[in-house]
C-alpha cells in the first residue's frame, strides 16, 4: 500500500526505561534501510543492524520487539518520507499517483525486500503480525484519511467502504508481485486506476 505530509503513528509501544533517543533511533532506521537495499530481508541479522547503526542489540530490542519490526518501520518511514499518500484534491490524480508510486516501490530494490517480508509472513506468525501492525495498518490509516476528504467533498460516495476500496486498489499489485506471471509497470497502475474508478462510479449511482 505510496505524495503530501502525513503524520506517522508510533508503530510499537515504548518500553520501560530511558526515553527514546531520537538520534539513535534514526541511525538504527537508516542503517536498517541501507541493509535492506543491500542484502534483502532474509540475509539481515539484528547484529548487522546494530553494527551498521553503531548501537547495541539491547538498544534495538528495547525499542522494537524483533528484527522484522525494525526493518518494516525503516521501510515504511523511508517510503512515507519519499512518497506519502497523495493529497492533491483530485481523486483520480491521488489514486493514479499512489499506484504509480507503489509500482516504483515494488519494482525497485526495496520491492525485493517487500516480497521477502510477505513470503516469510506465510510461515511465520510473528512476521505476519508485524507486517500487519507496522506496515499494513498505518499505511491504510494514511490512505483512509485522504479518501475521507474525497467523501466529504463529494468526489467519492460516502457509501463506499474504504477498506474494501483499498483491497480493490492494492490487491492486483500484491498478486502480480507474488505470482510473477505478469510485469508490474506504470501502464498496469493506470489500468487499475481506470478500472477502479469506473467501478466506484457505477457503485455510487446504483
Amino acid at each position: 500500500m505510496s505524495t503530501s505530509s502525513i503524520q506517522l503513528e508510533e508503530p510499537c509501544p515504548k518500553g520501560r526505561g530511558r526515553p527514546r533517543d531520537e538520534e539513535a533511533r534514526q541511525r538504527i532506521l537508516e542503517g536498517a534501510l541501507e541493509l535492506l537495499e543491500e542484502l534483502g530481508f532474509a540475509n539481515i541479522t539484528t547484529d548487522a543492524i546494530a553494527e551498521r547503526a553503531g548501537a547495541s542489540k539491547a538498544t534495538i530490542y528495547r525499542w522494537w520487539p524483533n528484527k522484522s519490526a525494525v526493518l518494516l518501520e525503516a521501510l515504511r518511514e523511508g517510503v512515507a518520507q519519499e512518497s506519502p499518500f497523495p493529497d492533491t484534491g483530485n481523486l483520480e490524480q491521488d489514486i493514479r499517483i499512489q499506484l504509480r508510486n507503489f509500482t516504483t516501490l515494488l519494482t525497485g530494490p526495496r520491492g525485493r525486500s517487500f516480497a521477502g517480508f510477505i513470503g516469510a509472513a506465510q510461515s511465520d506468525p510473528e512476521i505476519a503480525e508485524t507486517f500487519r501492525t507496522v506496515w499494513i495498518e498505518p499505511r491504510r490509516r494514511q490512505a483512509k484519511d485522504v479518501l475521507r476528504k474525497h467523501q466529504q467533498n463529494g468526489s467519492l460516495s460516502k457509501d463506499i467502504d474504504l477498506g474494501q476500496m483499498l483491497d480493490l486498489l492494492y490487491g492486483p499489485f500484491y498478486f502480480r508481485l507474488l505470482a510473477g506471471h505478469e510485469p508490474l509497470c506504470a501502464g498496469f497502475a493506470d489500468l487499475i486506476t481506470d478500472l477502479a474508478l469506473q467501478g466506484l462510479a457505477r457503485s455510487s449511482t446504483s
